[in-house]
């Protein structure tokens, strides 16, 4: 006999969704209590939106943190994974300039 060990994630009396590890259930419950937050937030601002539509935009944008986090860093729309440079390199290379305090000098071509 096996014995197998689930990690369910609740909200409000409701299974959510089961993990087969605890990292990923506790990283599912911090988005759903970002998506909350987000969702709370929405519904306090002057925009006219009905629950639904703000619970919706709010898991969308709990779910897309990395890229929400990058366009607030650079003001410029993250690149596809398919592109030059992917997200995570982005961020990499963001995180390194702060921490060290230089910049990558770019040579621009004279007219």
């Amino acid at each position: 006999m096996a014995v197998v060990t689930k990690f369910v994630v609740v909200r409000k009396g409701e299974e959510k969704m089961t993990f087969a590890n605890k990292k990923e259930a506790d990283a599912y419950d911090k988005m759903l209590d970002m998506a909350d937050a987000f969702s709370e937030w929405l519904q306090k601002s002057d925009l006219q939106l009905d629950d639904a539509v703000a619970e919706n935009i709010a898991l969308h944008l709990a779910e897309q943190k990395e890229a929400i986090q990058y366009i607030l860093r650079t003001s410029k729309l993250p690149e596809l994974e398919n592109n030059e440079q992917p997200v995570a390199e982005a961020e990499e290379s963001a995180e390194l300039e702060e921490a060290t305090g230089s910049k990558k000098v770019r040579s621009v071509k004279a007219a």
